[in-house]
């Protein structure tokens, strides 16, 4: 495994990040037993940062990954989240991010979390993330159950004013470098490298659009970015490789992004995703899959509030 620290932190994280979601039944129902031996099978091969919050499930994805570390919080890096609890359910006020982290704590089964994070930023008032949940964050942080304090989202420009506003540790975007969509690196990478910000890169397969499963109902892509990403899918197919894999080997060597970040709930997955770790990409394959995607490469949809979005 390869590590990478965390912008200017003293963590040092998994260049492969296991995605607690699907614990919480996000993409459907998984047995817990299987998720438990996802979990143990991921830590013993060296995955070490694990990234959860309250949205997932509902608390459930925190209280099954939580129960699955019992013994084990001081081999990972651990990160929760804030503000966001139901589809349309948040709240970036002070006072929830206080009350939220011993919530957090208490369903993770710890005394800290290692990042703390705001999340979906694009969903709030841009003045009350900046005025109160950051600097509530901050103060988590001086309490000790917050080692560092970062954002998310989806909206690159939004992360990266309110960062240049109010400083954070890390951002974690998603959906914005991968096969499909590089625009992190431009709009992104260049503000979180002059300020030390880790960076940490979720979504690597676009939610779920480059696999062979194809996106969930509930992606928002327009329809061409969707026939595109079909597209790559099949090409790969006729190479007899799989997107999923490709798509993982060609966010692993982004050497900007300290973490990908990617979904799992079985054994096999991290089996699969640690597999990759050890192959090269075709550099023809990639040609290839860059001419499918040029009508498309670097659009994205919105979400949150007009005003924040890209």
């Amino acid at each position: 495994m390869e590590y990478r620290q965390l912008g200017k932190t003293d963590l040092n994280v998994s260049i492969l990040g296991y995605g607690a979601s699907p614990l919480g039944n996000e993409f459907g129902e998984i047995e817990v037993a299987e998720g438990q031996r996802a979990v143990d099978f991921a830590i013993d091969h060296g995955i070490n940062y694990f990234d959860v919050a309250p949205y997932y499930g509902r608390t459930l994805a925190e209280e099954r990954l939580g129960a699955a570390l019992e013994g084990k919080r001081d081999k990972i890096v651990l990160a929760t989240k804030c503000c966001r609890y139901d589809f349309d359910g948040f709240d970036f006020s002070a006072k929830r991010v206080e009350e939220s982290i011993d919530e957090s704590l208490q369903r993770l089964k710890t005394d800290y979390v290692d990042l703390y994070q705001i999340h979906d930023i694009e969903f709030g008032d841009r003045r009350q993330v900046i005025e109160e949940a950051i600097p509530a964050a901050r103060k988590v942080q001086q309490s000790g159950k917050a080692r560092y304090v970062g954002i998310t989202g989806l909206p690159l420009k939004m992360l990266r004013d309110v960062a240049a506003e109010v400083p954070v540790d890390a951002i974690l975007s998603y959906a914005r470098y991968n096969l499909m969509i590089t625009d992190l690196d431009d709009i992104l990478r260049p503000f979180a490298v002059e300020n030390g910000i880790g960076l940490i890169n979720a979504s690597p397969l676009h939610l779920r659009l480059l696999t062979e499963k194809g996106p969930p109902e509930w992606h928002s892509a327009p329809d061409d970015i969707k026939e595109a990403g079909a597209k790559v899918v099949e090409l790969c197919k006729s190479r007899g490789v799989s997107v999923s894999d490709v798509a993982m080997r060609f966010c692993y060597e982004y050497q900007h992004a300290a973490s990908t970040l990617v979904g799992m709930s079985k054994q096999r997955h991290v089996e699969q995703n640690l597999r990759v770790l050890g192959t090269e990409n075709d550099a023809e394959l990639l040609a290839e899959i860059a001419e499918l995607v040029a009508p498309v490469k670097d659009r994205i949809w919105g979400t949150g509030r007009v005003e924040n979005q890209d």
